[in-house]
């Protein structure tokens, strides 16, 4: 990637000025302490939610280090244009690494991470998508870039908090949309995947606000803080291996079915089967029909627990696959429409990809209606906790990246 020269004679200054904006506030702060503690203990628990401890994490605009220390990260990379913000940070978090970079200008930082953050810091830069460009190198194929920034509609209130000194003082913003960044992340090579309204009530006694209220319209729209998550435009990924994971208990009738049926995948397919406690010959029906189809890799293994989300549990820990796939072993979803969710998952349309039943009309007997309301009422409680469309909870056919489920495991 070819950048064009670093800055102009108007950028120069603006970097300068904002490097001294900076590290006032930097020496304020040894002193100061205003209403904005309680925005920034906010974004730390946003933060702490996204990201799990012990990850490899790189934080752009890091301030003094205290958000990126609360993460708790395996490997923890500070960078800061001002000075005095890294000497601060250094000093209290000498387990974390930081530099004094400017974010336009990362050539020298090496390393890769599993999440990259901006925290406010996009509002700051003279160049938003080069800052953007210049993380690339610094990402691998599962990487989360991570960013909030203010909304515009809170310009006329910070200005207000900042005039009566119970916020820091900010020299002028880049007041962006969530639309601006998705555009600006797409140049960079970027794809937005999640997007989120938080902050409400950036002061005390807004925790019923800023926890509840700002996930419900219209109350969202008022935010302060936009957060989008994005990730590193997909490749094609190069032929993984493919295990399909079926549970089975009083299923005999339909295991040569099956064998017939899960078409070749990838470059490599394997059938794992879990039979749990079956009533009839499932198991041993399993057993003879593994010699009688040499062509299919094939494990089976009986169920120690109960209920199938310990045999799927199972499945996974003797998986080989790069892919795993769920597939219910009564074939209510045929097997047959497995390279769909292949395809889905290899080209990078989803990382986690969730059969549907909703769809199209179902035969009486798929789903009894109190399943149906039941499963309408997890997927609703599901979309809303995640901030995913998740129409069909209950929905056995689940496919996903092992490395992805070795870290939720």
């Amino acid at each position: 990637m070819t950048f064009p020269p670093l800055f102009d004679e108007a950028g120069k200054t603006y970097q300068q000025t904002r490097m001294a904006h900076w590290n006032a506030i930097a020496q304020k702060r040894d002193n100061w302490s205003g209403m904005g503690g309680w925005y920034h203990r906010r974004l730390g628990e946003i933060y702490r939610y996204l990201v799990n401890p012990n990850q490899r994490v790189l934080e752009i605009g890091c301030g003094m280090g205290d958000l990126l220390a609360s993460l708790q990260p395996a490997h923890g990379v500070g960078v800061d244009f001002s000075p005095e913000m890294i000497t601060r940070a250094k000093k209290n978090h000498p387990e974390l690494e930081f530099h004094q970079l400017d974010a336009h200008d990362l050539t020298s930082l090496k390393g890769q991470f599993d999440v990259i953050i901006f925290s406010d810091t996009v509002n700051d830069l003279w160049d938003v998508q080069r800052a953007l460009e210049q993380v690339q190198p610094f990402c691998l194929p599962h990487t989360r870039l991570i960013l909030n920034f203010y909304s515009h509609l809170w310009q006329l209130p910070l200005a207000i908090a900042q005039s009566l000194a119970l916020a820091s003082p900010m020299l002028r913003q880049n007041w962006l949309t969530r639309e601006d960044i998705d555009n600006m992340l797409r140049l960079a090579g970027f794809e937005s995947i999640r997007s989120s309204q938080e902050v409400l009530w950036p002061l005390p006694l807004g925790r019923l606000a800023d926890r509840y209220l700002v996930k419900l319209w219209p109350f969202r729209e008022l935010a302060l803080s936009n957060f989008v998550i994005a990730r590193p435009a997909p490749q094609l990924a190069k032929q993984p291996s493919i295990s399909v994971v079926i549970a089975a208990r009083n299923e005999a009738g339909n295991i040569k079915s099956i064998f017939e049926r899960v078409p070749k995948m990838g470059s490599r397919t394997e059938i794992v089967f879990v039979e749990g406690h079956s009533r009839d010959n499932t198991y041993e029906t399993i057993e003879q029909e593994i010699p009688l189809h040499p062509s299919t890799p094939s494990l089976l293994f009986r169920q120690p627990g109960i209920g199938k989300a310990d045999a799927i549990r199972l499945g996974f820990e003797k998986a080989t696959g790069d892919i795993l796939m769920i597939l219910d072993a009564d074939l209510t979803v045929p097997p047959e429409d497995l390279p769909r969710f292949y395809d889905a998952i290899v080209s990078g349309k989803g990382e986690f990809i969730n059969g549907v039943r909703l769809i199209y009309p179902m035969e009486k007997e798929a789903m009894r209606p109190l399943n149906f309301i039941g499963n309408k009422l997890f997927s609703m409680t599901f979309s809303w906790l995640l901030g995913q469309p998740i129409k069909d909870t209950l929905c056995g056919t689940k496919v996903l990246w092992r490395e992805d489920y070795a870290k939720i495991a």
